[in-house]
């Protein structure tokens, strides 16, 4: 059974607001919804919880990591 793309919605629930383009970005990945699962666990810092057991971000993972953590960087330096 084929799992459907992930929406615009599903980042929301994941992320909280996010903007248009940067969700246009993540979409033009064609990440699957366990990518954006596990990209939202790396960036909420439950990875501490794999321990030893830790494993590199896969490739279309990270750059939703990349993504994601460049805009809240950006909304800090805006609040600063």
């Amino acid at each position: 059974m084929k799992s459907e793309s992930p929406t615009h919605e599903d980042l929301i629930r994941l992320f909280g607001q996010i903007e248009d383009h940067s969700a246009a970005e993540i979409l033009a990945l064609r990440p699957s919804l366990e990518n954006l699962e596990e990209a939202a666990a790396y960036a909420a810092g439950e990875s501490d919880v794999m321990g030893e057991e830790r494993h590199p971000l896969s490739s279309i993972v990270a750059s939703v990591y990349e993504i994601i953590t460049r805009d809240e960087a950006q909304d800090e330096d805006r609040s600063s």
